[in-house]
């Protein structure tokens, strides 16, 4: 199986998002006279997205009275503060460059809507640009349902075995291995101290984007 294209998972995976994330939230929570948080206290949530944002600034579920109003208030503020801060990883410019130059593809399969995802991809400079982009609201179910990474081979024509997902949570491992894909973990992304990416799955786990190019010769060998 030859490896022809590279999905990355976007927040806490290829894009460092989680600064403009928690500013979203602590704005949020001065809104509502409540305390900001530390930056630290909000990473290892960040690639939960809105719900596990919440969760840690106001202790809400989504079936509690008011979450709805919350996240509302939480998206609208992060729309607008969507790349203020939020950076490629280090090495993950370089990483993307030395993909192309060996002739794969790579695209984004991201938890979050396509109507934030698109707005911060376009705010940032790739060597080449992405082949899909593809958000939790273009499909049915968000990962580790596997219909996102099913519809970026439809949209890139690349086969899910000839593809390699890369993501920070265990959910992007497995929506990966249900697709058909081969994947990559990163211990560099948005984890809990009770979590470990060793303990997923993944064909792989990498401390750094350059890992990346180190899995490929490995497999080629």
């Amino acid at each position: 199986m030859k490896t022809t294209c590279i999905l990355f998972d976007l927040d806490g995976t290829l894009i460092d998002t989680a600064p403009d994330l928690g500013y979203a939230l602590n704005c949020l929570l001065e809104e509502n006279d409540k305390k900001p948080l530390e930056h630290d206290v909000i990473r290892p949530h960040a690639s939960r997205g809105a719900r596990g944002l919440l969760k840690i600034g106001f202790d809400i579920e989504e079936e509690d009275p008011g979450y709805e109003t919350l996240r509302q208030r939480f998206l609208a503020i992060y729309e607008t503060n969507v790349c203020r801060e939020s950076r490629l990883f280090d090495g993950m410019y370089e990483a993307l460059a030395a993909l192309s130059e060996r002739g794969l593809d790579w695209g984004v399969v991201t938890n979050k809507p396509a109507w934030l995802a698109n707005p911060l991809m376009a705010q940032l400079t790739f060597p080449t640009p992405p082949a899909c982009v593809v958000g939790a609201d273009q499909v049915p179910r968000p990962k580790p349902d596997p219909a996102a990474l099913i519809l970026a081979c439809e949209l890139t024509g690349h086969a899910a075995e000839n593809c390699l997902y890369v993501g920070d949570a265990k959910r992007d491992i497995v929506a990966g291995r249900r697709s058909g894909m081969r994947t990559i973990a990163v211990r560099y992304g948005y984890i809990a101290e009770d979590d470990s990416a060793d303990q997923w799955g993944a064909d792989w786990v990498i401390d750094t984007p350059a890992e990346m190019l180190e899995c490929l010769v490995a497999e080629a060998a």
